[in-house]
């Protein structure tokens, strides 16, 4: 029982050094894609919208301005997934991610955007701007939320691969290999 303990608490996950890394990899892909979504002109915010406040706009329409707001959204992306895991880790499935990536967005287009000239206010934006950032945001907020929910909850129990194996290492279930 003793041995069966420690070695729990030996494979606990750090949530720092997790949260780095999904907070990495979010900004990362949904930092691509709403670059992606600029480029092709689903959006007209701009990729460096988060350094607005610290760059010149001429810079932030140029190719190394796209970049320096891609790596703005990635360290957002880091300090966002280090809160959500700080505070609702134990949350399960995928709803509360969803709820915390429309937070943000709320936050960012609804309240601070605007205010700090990040961006137009939203009823000055057109439709398909803002219905391309909310579905970034909602799945970024949901790829951050899930991702935490499965290491830091039973989640990983309910995937439909682990059930199989999990049924078949049950007393009595004996397969072939």
């Amino acid at each position: 029982m003793i041995q069966h303990e420690q070695q729990k608490s030996s494979t606990l996950t750090n949530p720092v050094l997790y949260s780095l890394q999904i907070g990495f990899f979010a900004g990362l892909i949904w930092g691509g894609f709403r670059w992606f979504f600029f480029v092709f002109q689903f959006t007209t915010v701009l990729p460096g919208y988060l350094a607005e406040p610290f760059y010149k706009h001429s810079f932030l329409l140029s190719n190394y301005g796209h970049l320096v707001g891609w790596g703005y959204f990635t360290l957002f992306s880091i300090l966002a997934t280090m809160l959500y895991t700080f505070v609702l880790r134990k949350l399960k499935g995928a709803w509360p991610g969803l709820i915390y990536g429309v937070a943000w967005w709320s936050i960012l287009y609804g309240a601070v955007g605007p205010m700090l000239g990040m961006m137009k206010p939203l009823n000055k934006m057109s439709w398909s701007t803002v219905t391309t950032e909310f579905c970034v945001f909602l799945l970024w907020g949901l790829f951050i939320g899930y991702s935490v929910a499965v290491e830091y909850t039973d989640e990983r129990g309910r995937e439909p691969g682990d059930v199989e194996k999990n049924q078949n290492l049950q007393p009595g279930n004996v397969t072939n290999s």
